[in-house]
């Protein structure tokens, strides 16, 4: 079975060392995460995050994929989206997974909700760079739910596995025959183990 990981930067997936998950697949994941890892894809649609990324001179080194954009002319080495799906950079991680040879994809830190009961924005990067302060209002996760449901609803024939904290938020409208959920201890106790 060939395995894939979609890594969002929601606060759940935390305790998930993602070195250690690089070993068991490849891994798409979105904007800051560069900072800290060099994932096998690297995806960011929002401009001021892939100047940020270009001006590091990441990209030459790394593969990261964007939306087309004039502002990007004069950096070399992007992979562009044609067309660009107008997503956000989770969901076009997720679809870009789907376009390759994996068998199930596991979603990482995609949480929707905001913490604090939906008041306070959920991203491990919050408070730095080209990101919301901490105490800023949640974004709306309707937008974010939809383009996920377009993703496993387009790829039948692919399984996607949700890991979520006991408290993250399951929204209804993800149900789907090749789609499930799974708590984190669990996930953690299989990445330990090896036994995906």
């Amino acid at each position: 079975m060939t395995i894939a990981f979609v890594v969002g930067n929601g606060v759940s997936r935390s305790p998930i060392d993602l070195t250690e998950l690089q070993k068991h697949g490849p891994i798409y994941a979105c904007n800051a995460v560069y900072r800290d890892f060099s994932p096998d894809y690297l995806i960011a649609v929002d401009p001021k995050m892939v100047i940020e990324i270009c001006n590091n001179n990441y990209q030459i080194y790394n593969t990261v994929w964007t939306n087309p954009n004039k502002r990007y002319s004069d950096f070399r080495r992007l992979n562009f989206f044609n067309a660009s799906k107008g997503w956000s950079s989770g969901p076009t991680a997720l679809w870009l997974a789907s376009q390759h040879n994996h068998e199930t994809i596991y979603i990482l830190g995609f949480d929707y909700h905001g913490l604090e009961d939906n008041t306070t924005v959920n991203n491990i990067f919050s408070g730095s760079k080209n990101y919301k302060p901490s105490d800023a209002k949640a974004t709306y996760y309707g937008n974010w739910v939809k383009q996920t449901r377009t993703v496993i609803t387009s790829y039948q024939e692919k399984t996607y596995i949700r890991v979520i904290a006991p408290y993250n938020y399951n929204p209804t409208q993800l149900n789907n025959s090749n789609y499930r959920t799974q708590d984190i201890s669990v996930f953690l106790k299989n990445l330990q183990n090896g036994s995906f």
